[in-house]
C-alpha cells in the first residue's frame, strides 16, 4: 500500500548514514588496531592513514545522522516513531533539539558525537614526534566504542533478532493501530507527544550534551592504560 504524505527520502538517509558509520568504525577500529601492531614505519603510516580517513569519515556520518533526525523533528514529520514520541509543535527551536536526547536512540548518539569530536581532538593533538605512538593503540579503543555505540540505534534485523533501535523508524510499523491501514492515515494525526513538559526548561538543553561529554571523558584514561599495556610504556 502506497501512503500519502510520507517523506520516506530523509529517513532512509538517515538509516543508511548510520549503517555507513557503523561500518566506518568498524574498518577504524581494525586499521588503528595493524597500525598499532605493524614493524615498519611504512607499513604503521599506510594502516594509520586508512584508520584516519576511516573515522573522519565515520564523523561525517554521525554529523549527517543528527541533522537528519533533528530536520525530521523540525519539520514535524510524525510518520516517524522518534518526531512522533518527542517532537511536537508548540516546542521552541531549542526544545526540539532538546527532544532528540531525550530518547534513549539520541543520548547514544549523542554520545558517540563526542567520542567523535575526543578522537577529532587527539589525532591532532599526538600527531607527530614520540607522542604519535600513543595515536594508534588509543584510538583503537575509541573506534572500537564508536563500534558499539553506532550498534544501538542500527536497527536491522538478524534473523528475527533486531540489532539496536533505529531512529528512523516508521510509526506506522511501531503501532498496531487501525488508523495505519489508511492510505491517509497521516492527516488524522495532528500533533506529537512531545518533550516532557518536566523537562521543557533551558537546563535540558545544557545538561545532557555536558553530562555526556563526562561520560565519553571517561574512555580517554581507559585508552590510555590500554595503550600503555599494548606499548609497554608503563609509566608514561
Amino acid at each position: 500500500m502506497k501512503f500519502d504524505g510520507e517523506h520516506l527520502l530523509i529517513g532512509q538517509l538517515g538509516h543508511f548514514l548510520v549503517i555507513f558509520s557503523w561500518v566506518a568504525s568498524l574498518f577504524a577500529t581494525i586499521a588503528f588496531f595493524q597500525s598499532a601492531r605493524a614493524q615498519s614505519e611504512t607499513e604503521k603510516a599506510g594502516w594509520m592513514n586508512m584508520a584516519k580517513g576511516c573515522f573522519l569519515a565515520m564523523g561525517l556520518g554521525i554529523v549527517g545522522i543528527f541533522s537528519a533526525i533533528f530536520y525530521i523533528c523540525f519539520q514535524h514529520y510524525y510518520e516517524y516513531m522518534y518526531a512522533y514520541k518527542h517532537a511536537s509543535r508548540e516546542l521552541e527551536l531549542r526544545y526540539l533539539l532538546a527532544c532528540i536526547w531525550e530518547g534513549q536512540e539520541g543520548s547514544f548518539l549523542l554520545w558517540a558525537i563526542w567520542h567523535m569530536v575526543l578522537g577529532l581532538l587527539f589525532l591532532h593533538r599526538y600527531k607527530s614526534g614520540e607522542s604519535s605512538t600513543w595515536r594508534a593503540p588509543v584510538m583503537t579503543v575509541i573506534s572500537l566504542a564508536q563500534f558499539f555505540l553506532l550498534m544501538m540505534i542500527l536497527g536491522i534485523y538478524v534473523g528475527d533478532v533486531r540489532i539496536g533501535n533505529s531512529p528512523f523508524t516508521l510509526t506506522r510499523n511501531e503501532i498496531n493501530a487501525p488508523i495505519f491501514s489508511r492510505p491517509d492515515y497521516l492527516q488524522f494525526i495532528k500533533d506529537g507527544m512531545g518533550l516532557n513538559v518536566l523537562l521543557r526548561n533551558y537546563w535540558m538543553v545544557i545538561h545532557p550534551p555536558v553530562l555526556f561529554l563526562g561520560f565519553a571523558s571517561t574512555i580517554v584514561p581507559f585508552a590510555f592504560a590500554y595503550a600503555g599495556i599494548q606499548t609497554k610504556k608503563w609509566g608514561e
